[in-house]
């Protein structure tokens, strides 16, 4: 339903309520207590919402050296709270503990300061629990643990400058929308009706409470957004400007409840998909019926060792919490707090680690990213018919045309991926609806391939928008791409393993349009496949190094810098034999290999840096496709070692939850591994490399179409003894799998089976 919204220079009319601009009404401020260090902070996560707080819960109005600037309550790339902050009699709480380990929920413990001399410290305990369920619920428990009756006052101060996530990540805007207030609507005669029924006279606006308090904003699309607040059981005493207090006074071991709800609206609509319950209890409630029927659906992994358990119950649980829902799909958004939303490349990796999990995250990730296909050229947008999207972006921002991301299609790599997903999901579940559905727009991403590839003679990419990306790998920033002297490459860059995409997208799909009786398209394919590789081993193997080169530029010229990239070729059979090889010895010398995992880039380069984000740092999910390559190749021991470092590194993380990279500093001893200072945790395809190196040592190979699923050699690593999988589907059977180690042999057994598929192991 379209709103009924009316403008003037002075106000904006939205279904029955009046909006004046915020200058016209300036509101007093209460003061924030003043941080001058960077907090560690606590996120939260429910499909389109998510929330970032510092380790009170709370997010400060002001910070010395800019704070953290990721905090805030999001939904839809715009931030509609930007200050959400307790306080007792103008003091910051004392914190005694706090954990965000359910996802969707946060759970703080706090007391109170010396409060001069009538409050001694550590009197009042307060305890905070905020909970995402389609709005923000919060409830606060204050309780009085002394022998004598206490009055104090206690704060929450609240502001929403709704700015764009862009703006956020540190875009510069020339111009932005204006902040407003809701006011009471004045008469004609120049009075105001109060709730009481009575007219009183007004000469100026005046807020409108009403047991609420509402924050808006209109973006220079016209859209009205607004964070609107209710209290429950028990209103604010009064108001200053956004900050309720409330004047307690607790009689001995006396407790009592605040609590609040933040809706997020946009022109009077709600922001997010999810719909929104009425209280905090309702809300956790409808979250754990949810979390439960996502357990049932998936593949339940387990093994005889607890810290391991509680990794893959983490990643088990975090990618529920990933999911987010773009129309009537769901797929699994990058990350939080950078990336959460729809991105090609990242969905695609991350559904294909996570197929023995559950493949309904690929179906759904392939229809929707299908939905999206390029159709036309644009350049503003990267666009090209067949083309696969990088990344759909909801904000004003994107609304209002500043940045391409409407959506944008800045991603070499995300076409060839779709089509080896595709391929990978037919193989685990025989779903033949879905490969007849989608098989004209595989036709037309092999088409968008082939298009390109004539330009140049290999998948490249060259930035067309003004405001895309330069690089269009999966290592996107700007310094990456670099030579052996650590010299930026120039012109139209064709990535290494981007040509082993296309290689395996080719042979893949030559294998699907045998099945469909199009012999033309798979003779014609497989043999497009076959000089792919004969020309790729000529002209990316550098022979002076024994190794690939990381891409060939614009003139045809090897960017001749060691990096991971060619890890990516390994499992897909571009190189040859003795080069495959070559690559796995090579990536595992000293200065790749930093003893929790692959780096980068070589710590010989003159770029190297090990805080680098594409330069030395060191990526979960990259390491996890390289140990699929080292299986490939028989070096089942080299596999399992780079398994071991991710393992080591994931369990002294917070939550067990591998972060999206970490710092490239060698392992020495008992250091831990360095963080990365604004990783994204949780991620999507680090997330799902811990399914990804399950994968790597079981060695499941489906063959749903042919009601077949082998288990070829698996190996489970010294540090797990027994590993169990239940509820497995592989196409319409489920199965569930016990691997057990004795010394260096693992025996796999089939438990349970309720289908008529055929399993068989092979040592």
């Amino acid at each position: 339903m379209t709103p009924d919204i009316l403008m003037t220079p002075e106000k904006i009319f939205l279904d029955g309520k009046t909006y004046i601009p915020a200058e016209q009404l300036p509101i007093p401020e209460w003061p924030c207590v003043l941080s001058d260090r960077a907090q560690p902070t606590l996120t939260v996560k429910d499909d389109d919402l998510f929330l970032v707080t510092d380790t009170l819960g709370n997010i400060s109005g002001c910070s010395l050296n800019d704070g953290n600037p990721s905090m805030g309550l999001f939904c839809c790339d715009t931030r509609f709270l930007n200050r959400l902050e307790l306080q007792i009699e103008g003091r910051s709480p004392i914190l005694l503990s706090s954990t965000a380990e359910k996802g969707f929920a946060l759970s703080v413990l706090c007391t109170n300061p010396r409060i001069d001399e009538r409050l001694r410290p550590d009197t009042v305990g307060i305890r905070r629990e905020m909970v995402l369920n389609g709005a923000l619920f919060e409830e606060i428990e204050v309780a009085n643990y002394s022998t004598t009756t206490v009055s104090f006052e206690l704060s929450i101060s609240f502001d929403a400058d709704f700015v764009d996530l862009f703006e956020v990540r540190g875009y510069d805007r020339g111009k932005r929308g204006r902040l407003l207030r809701l006011v009471e609507p004045l008469q004609e005669d120049g009075t105001s009706t109060e709730g009481d029924g009575f007219a009183s006279v007004q000469t100026q606006p005046v807020l409108l409470r009403d047991e609420s308090l509402t924050m808006a904003y209109q973006g220079l699309d016209g859209l009205v957004m607004e964070s609107r607040l209710q209290f429950q059981h028990r209103q604010p005493d009064y108001f200053k400007g956004y900050t309720a207090v409330w004047q307690l006074e607790l009689t001995p071991h006396e407790t009592q409840k605040l609590a609040y709800r933040v809706n997020l609206l946009r022109n009077n609509q709600p922001s997010s998909t999810v719909s929104a319950a009425i209280t905090l209890p309702q809300a956790k409630a409808a979250e754990l019926i949810e979390e439960q029927q996502w357990v049932n659906q998936i593949t339940r992994i387990s093994s005889d060792k607890s810290i391991f358990n509680r990794v893959i119950e983490r990643a088990e649980q975090d990618m529920y919490l990933l999911r987010q829902s773009f129309g009537k799909y769901k797929t699994v958004s990058a990350g939080v707090p950078w990336f959460s939303a729809l991105f090609g490349r990242d969905s695609i990796i991350t559904a294909s680690q996570t197929l023995m999990l559950n493949p309904t995250i690929a179906k759904e990730t392939l229809m929707l990213l299908a939905k999206y296909q390029g159709k036309v050229e644009d350049e503003w947008r990267d666009e090209e018919p067949g083309k696969i999207l990088h990344e759909l972006r909801l904000g004003e921002m994107a609304r209002c045309q500043e940045i391409p991301h409407t959506p944008y299609y800045g991603t070499v790599d995300a076409t060839p991926l779709w089509l080896m997903l595709y391929a990978e999901y037919y193989a685990w579940t025989n779903d033949r609806e879905t490969l007849e559905q989608l098989w004209p727009n595989a036709l037309a991403a092999m088409e968008w391939i082939d298009r390109n590839i004539k330009q140049t003679s290999y998948l490249s990419y060259n930035r067309k928008s003004k405001r895309g990306l330069a690089n269009q790998g999966w290592k996107d920033s700007g310094d990456c791409i670099v030579d052996h002297k650590g010299e930026l490459a120039n012109g139209a860059i064709a990535l290494c393993e981007v040509q082993a995409y296309v290689y395996a997208a080719k042979m893949r799909l030559a294998e699907i349009a045998r099945m469909k009786k199009r012999l033309d398209l798979a003779d014609r394919w497989q043999e497009e496949a076959k000089n792919l590789k004969i020309r790729f081993n000529r002209d990316f193997w550098m022979e002076d190094q024994d190794f690939c080169a990381l891409a060939l530029d614009g003139d045809g010229k090897q960017v001749d810098s060691i990096t991971s990239n060619p890890g990516h070729c390994l499992h897909l059979g571009i190189f040859t034999p003795e080069k495959a090889y070559s690559v796995a010895e090579r990536l595992r010398a000293p200065d790749m290999f930093n003893g929790w995992g692959i780096r980068t880039l070589s710590s010989l380069s003159p770029a190297y840096n090990p805080m680098g984000y594409h330069i030395g740092s060191v990526w979960p999910h990259d390491n996890a496709i390289i140990a699929m390559g080292l299986r490939s190749l028989g070096l089942i021991d080299q596999a399992l070692e780079l398994f071991q470092g991710l393992f080591d590194m994931t369990s002294q993380q917070p939550y067990f939850r591998p972060p999206e990279l970490f710092c490239g500093y060698e392992r020495n001893g008992d250091n831990a591994p360095v963080q990365y200072p604004v990783a994204c945790t949780p991620q999507a395809w680090a997330t799902g490399s811990v399914f990804q190196l399950l994968q790597m040592m079981v060695n499941l190979v489906p063959d749903a179409q042919n009601n077949c699923l082998r288990i070829i050699d698996p190996a489970l690593p010294e540090s797990i003894n027994r590993l169990s999988f239940h509820n497995l589907q592989v196409g319409t059977t489920v199965l569930d799998l016990e691997f057990e180690r004795s010394g260096n042999t693992t025996a796999c057994r089939v438990a349970k089976k309720r289908g008529n598929l055929r399993v068989v192991i092979e040592a």
